[in-house]
Parts: structure tokens; C-alpha cells; sequence
């Protein structure tokens, strides 16, 4: 029996950004939802991520590694500010800029040097470094719904990035 992971499916042009809205239920339905979107990568990409503390960016980044095929802990990054999640089909790895607050923080996260790999970077607290995000990216922003486990999850692309 398939499982149902979100209740409301939208797509919309919106200034040339394709754009998807799913409401997840639970961390599990979130994870799935991150590991579909996982399966679309073919190559090289940065997600940038926002959301509140507590709003799910590390279950996202979680299912976006089991997509990916690693089956190693994960973990948020909040003083390490990096991890990386090798062995699967891609390298992941994962940022949290929360306490980057100017430029010569931003290059001592080596995220600069990430970014020229084949890799996929998810990139949480992404509205800390938007100046130095590419053209190309995928947007992923969590929200809380009603309920406590309720989670909307807005999807988006700007660039020459289709999914």
C-alpha cells in the first residue's frame, strides 16, 4: 500500500519560479517528501533552506540523504556548521549559516569551495548568505501549519533548474 505523504499538492508560475506547496503531517512524511525530491537530482545543486528553529530543515535534510542513498546518522549542524554525508549516490552536505553574519565568516565555512563540487548542498538559515547563493537553486521553506507536527512545505526553482 502506498504511503500518502502530503494532503495538498499546488503548482504555480511565479515570477519565473516554478513553484510546489505540500503539507506534511509528521517528520516521516517530511523525510519522504525531501527523498522524493532527492531522486530528481541528477547532478550538482544547492537547496537553499528557511524556516523557523524547530520547523523541520534537519528531517528535509535527513530525507534528502536517504533519497540520496546514505544510510548514516544525520544529524543538524548547528556548531559544527558543516557535515558531510558521503557513500551515496551523491556527496550531500549540509550548512547551517544561523551564526555566519559577514563575508569572511562565510568563506571560513569553506562553503565557497563546496560549491565547486559535484554535490548537493542544503544550506539551512540560507537567508543569511542569499548574496552569495548561485542563480541556479532550489528554494525549499518550512512553516508551521495547525497542529503541532503539521509543516507546509513550499518548493521552489529559479534559474535553469526544473524538477
Amino acid at each position: 500500500m502506498p504511503v500518502v505523504f502530503y494532503r495538498l499538492f499546488t503548482f504555480c508560475v511565479k515570477r519565473g519560479a516554478k513553484m510546489r506547496q505540500f503539507i506534511s503531517n509528521s517528520t516521516e512524511e517530511t523525510e519522504i517528501f525531501a527523498a522524493s525530491l532527492a531522486d530528481k537530482i541528477s547532478g550538482a545543486a544547492v537547496i537553499a533552506m528557511t524556516g523557523d528553529l524547530g520547523a523541520g530543515k534537519t528531517a528535509f535534510v535527513r530525507g534528502l540523504a536517504k533519497g540520496l542513498g546514505f544510510t548514516g546518522e544525520v544529524s543538524s549542524p548547528t556548531f559544527a556548521i558543516v557535515h558531510e554525508y558521503v557513500g551515496g549516490r551523491l556527496p550531500l552536505y549540509h550548512f547551517d549559516m544561523y551564526r555566519v553574519e559577514d563575508w569572511n565568516s562565510l568563506y571560513s565555512t569553506g562553503f565557497f569551495d563546496y560549491m565547486e563540487t559535484k554535490s548537493v548542498l542544503a544550506v539551512e538559515w540560507s537567508e543569511n548568505i542569499e548574496n552569495a547563493l548561485p542563480d541556479d537553486l532550489i528554494t525549499v521553506d518550512i512553516k508551521r501549519g495547525d497542529g503541532d507536527n503539521c509543516r507546509i512545505i513550499t518548493l521552489s526553482t529559479r534559474g535553469d533548474i526544473s524538477l
